[in-house]
């Protein structure tokens, strides 16, 4: 999950857990559930080529939403809707971040089908979304995922730069850019099944 925002879109990038902000970056961010609040975390723009080849493998289009959880300065939100026509929310809990995608979105001339906001990964409605986008720490992936399953509707893309979502939902696609690798899923009756079991929950 370069500097500059010509490119970068897709629906699912990085937000914050528990108080930290997760940004889509170039190395693992220091974020986990439990982790003291307001804890500063580097932001390292993900590469322009990992953004647009995370938003080919969800083959985002005119007809998604993306939601990128930790938007950072929003550049796979942008991407997403100039480069590919699509509709994008981006979450992150800084608001310097959110200042900054908003500038952004409305410097691409993309503000009406753009939209940023300061909110807290776990406290985030997605179930509108066609596609998530997210760069997280692999503990923060594991107690995502069935927050995925259960408001995700079926055939629904996420893609998550640098880790996976563990044995229980093994990646439909992986790819290596750059020495990066990009996972993609879509979900499926299966997961929105699991989504029901005792000890699955999206709190």
């Amino acid at each position: 999950m370069s500097s500059q925002i010509s490119r970068r879109s897709v629906v699912l990038s990085a937000a914050a857990a528990t108080g930290l902000t997760l940004l889509p970056c170039s190395r693992p961010l220091a974020q986990a559930a439990g982790v003291q609040r307001n804890l500063d975390v580097p932001y390292v723009p993900t590469p322009q080529d990992v953004v647009e080849r995370m938003l080919a493998l969800a083959k985002v289009g005119k007809s998604d939403y993306l939601i990128d959880l930790g938007c950072g300065d929003g550049r796979i939100v942008v991407s997403a809707v100039r480069e590919r026509g699509a509709r994008g929310l981006g979450i992150d809990l800084n608001p310097e971040r959110i200042a900054e995608a908003t500038a952004n979105a409305q410097k691409a001339g993309i503000g009406e089908r753009a939209s940023f906001k300061v909110a807290n990964l776990f406290e985030t409605d997605l179930s509108q979304a066609s596609v998530v986008t997210l760069y997280l720490l692999p503990e923060v992936n594991m107690r995502l995922r069935p927050r995925l399953w259960q408001q995700l509707r079926t055939g629904s893309r996420v893609v998550s730069h640098a880790f996976d979502m563990g044995p229980e939902w093994p990646p439909e696609r992986t790819e290596n850019v750059g020495g990066r690798t990009i996972y993609m899923w879509t979900i499926k009756a299966a997961q929105k099944a699991a989504a029901g079991k005792p000890g699955n929950t999206t709190a």
